[in-house]
């Protein structure tokens, strides 16, 4: 798009390639960077945003919310302390100031090492103390952490609402078409865009994509989804649900905050985290299952599940030239 700006710092650059680290829908990457003498400014990318699966951009804001806490991490490694403001029209202003007595945040170094670990997990329970540090990340005014172990009614409840989840989305001809346009079907499919859903995801080979697409297209529909779900939550410790008070502008960027600072927690003790966020993204299904969680008002937004699994192959970004504004 653009290159960094003369007035601007040198390590804008370093802070705007962490923030790309930041997990998206459909490894969407929806988001652009407009650097300034002392502030970043992060915009959405409505280009890349996923009118099929995230219509009302809630998915959308809370991955610009985790991007923006990624830079702030890095921030301290270079001795800057962050000022976040979000304002009415979707951009958030992370203001910079330099403070040589500042220490750097130990999450910093696990941005580089997380993922969205989609294997089957070992079936090993996450320990008391593992799963109190988890808790204790979750902070941002409105955001609701709700952890959920193994063999328990309310875990067993939330399963039914994600594979109900994946029959509405697997009849949905829409979601269906977007979630096939971000597939990546082999290796030079994946290289050519740096985005989107790597075909090793989907458990195909690297094979010309003739052969790869029909493979990867057999895994959408709702017997086979269901399937590998079912398996997916037999394998795992808990599942951590994210919500927000009032689902506003606001809380989404702040419970992607904190889901950043819990994945990165999650990182480093050696916790596979992964969506499985098919209710949260069908509206009545949202409703029943806050009403089954006895959740009150608060919106369910992010489900993850935890458990222990080897590490996949990490998914491509977009180099840091592709994702700065002009200034």
């Amino acid at each position: 798009m653009t290159t960094q700006p003369a007035s601007a710092p040198p390590d804008w650059l370093y802070l705007v390639a962490q923030a790309t680290q930041a997990p998206s829908g459909h490894n969407s990457q929806p988001w652009l960077f407009k650097l300034n003498t002392d502030s970043i400014e992060v915009h959405p990318d409505l280009k890349r945003s996923l009118p099929a699966v995230d219509p009302e951009h809630r998915e959308l804001y809370v991955s610009l919310g985790c991007a923006v806490e990624n830079l702030c991490l890095a921030a301290t490694e270079k001795g800057y302390a962050s000022q976040v403001t979000v304002a009415d029209s979707g951009i958030i202003t992370v203001a910079l100031t330099h403070n040589p007595g500042i220490s750097p945040d130990p999450l910093a170094t696990q941005i580089g090492l997380r993922q969205s670990n989609r294997r089957v997990y070992s079936g090993r329970l996450l320990s008391e103390h593992t799963v109190a540090q988890l808790a204790a990340t979750a902070q941002g005014e409105g955001v609701g952490l709700h952890l959920y172990p193994r063999d328990t009614q309310a875990f067993e409840a939330i399963a039914e609402f994600v594979y109900r989840g994946n029959t509405v989305q697997m009849h949905d001809e829409a979601f269906k078409t977007e979630l096939k346009s971000w597939m990546r079907f082999n290796r030079k499919h994946q290289d050519s865009t740096l985005d989107g859903l790597s075909y090793a995801v989907f458990g195909a080979p690297n094979l010309p994509a003739f052969l790869s697409r029909p493979i990867m297209a057999m895994q959408i529909n709702a017997a086979t989804q269901n399937k590998n779900d079912s398996q997916r939550f037999q394998s795992a410790s808990h599942l951590a649900l994210f919500t927000t008070a009032s689902d506003s502008l606001r809380e989404r960027v702040a419970l992607g905050r904190s889901l950043q600072r819990f994945w990165l927690t999650a990182t480093a003790l050696g916790v596979a985290c992964a969506h499985l966020n098919q209710p949260n993204e069908v509206p009545r299904l949202a409703r029943e299952m806050a009403a089954s969680l006895q959740l009150g008002a608060e919106r369910p937004t992010v489900l993850l599940r935890l458990g222990y699994a080897d590490k996949l192959p990490y998914s491509k970004r977009r180099p840091v030239s592709e994702v700065l504004m002009p200034s």
